[in-house]
């Protein structure tokens, strides 16, 4: 009878912890697929934050490429309605200043060399404007070959009303012949010159002022722009490339400028690169390749 029981027990016993392996294996198997799943979930969600990313890197690229687009059909037509009246008042004035009249006033002479200099000013501003807009597709080893500094020249000029009053020096070497796409170099030193200004003016800077140096290293022409304005947080400052950000206001700006910027150098072969001191200056360095 003991032996009946004992045997009946054992049984029971047995069946059990058969039972409990059997539902410990398929509730770990179970564990196991909802952890594979959740893994998967999380790295499809993470290729979707990407693509997101990606995708709104390519749509703030479009809608500059637009704004150019835009911007170069209107400096085509300004320039062709424009530099008729200019040319006819830039010949109006060199005739007015052979007028002995003009001759033999100093003060009207004056007047007609400023005026003269303000439409050759209008000239180089529409020029420039056209070039800048009209980015050409080709790389750095095909580009044109340009003068940095006639590029420097044309960026001031297009920024000039957000530069005034901003002391802009300049140290250079005497060969600056580089090679690339001469618009978008243009772009770049825009958008450094502008994003300088607002910096300086919004930290409200007594001596504002921009020192734009370059320097031959081996091959590439290594060009920097410092300013004295608030500078960069160093929590920002590995930001400042990133499509999108900005530390402007709302409808202040889109934050494409130094994103775009950077591509265009990677571009050309080198690099865009942001170094800050916080309340003393900026500096963006970046380079181009000699041209050969």
């Amino acid at each position: 009878m003991l032996h009946g029981a004992f045997v009946v027990n054992s049984l029971i016993l047995l069946f059990v912890i058969v039972i409990s392996a059997v539902s410990c294996f398929f509730n770990e198997r179970a564990r196991f697929i909802l952890f594979r799943l959740k893994t998967e979930v999380a790295e499809k969600n993470r290729q979707l934050e990407e693509t997101n990313k990606n995708l709104a890197d390519i749509k703030g690229q479009m809608l500059q490429q637009e704004k150019m687009a835009a911007i170069g059909t209107l400096a085509a037509g300004m320039l062709h309605e424009v530099n008729n009246p200019v040319n006819y008042c830039l010949m109006a004035m060199d005739i007015a200043l052979e007028d002995p009249v003009a001759k033999s006033s100093a003060a009207l002479n004056e007047c007609l060399v400023d005026a003269k200099q303000g439409m050759q000013r209008v000239q180089h501003i529409v020029s420039d404007l056209k070039t800048f807009a009209y980015r050409s597709s080709e790389t750095s080893s095909d580009g044109t070959v340009f003068l940095l500094e006639k590029v420097v020249d044309s960026a001031i000029r297009l920024v000039g009303h957000e530069i005034k009053g901003i002391t802009i020096t300049r140290d250079m070497p005497a060969d600056t012949l580089v090679r690339g796409d001469e618009a978008a170099i243009i772009g770049v030193l825009v958008n450094l010159f502008g994003n300088a200004a607002l910096a300086m003016r919004a930290a409200n800077r007594s001596e504002p002022a921009i020192h734009l140096s370059a320097a031959w290293e081996s091959n590439r022409l290594r060009v920097t722009v410092q300013d004295n304005g608030p500078g960069i947080a160093p929590e920002n400052i590995a930001r400042v490339f990133e499509p999108f950000f900005t530390t402007r206001e709302i409808g202040q700006g889109l934050g494409l400028g130094l994103s775009i910027s950077y591509r265009v150098i990677e571009q050309h072969g080198g690099t865009l690169v942001a170094e800050s001191v916080v309340g003393e200056w900026t500096k963006m360095i970046f380079d181009l390749p000699r041209a050969t």
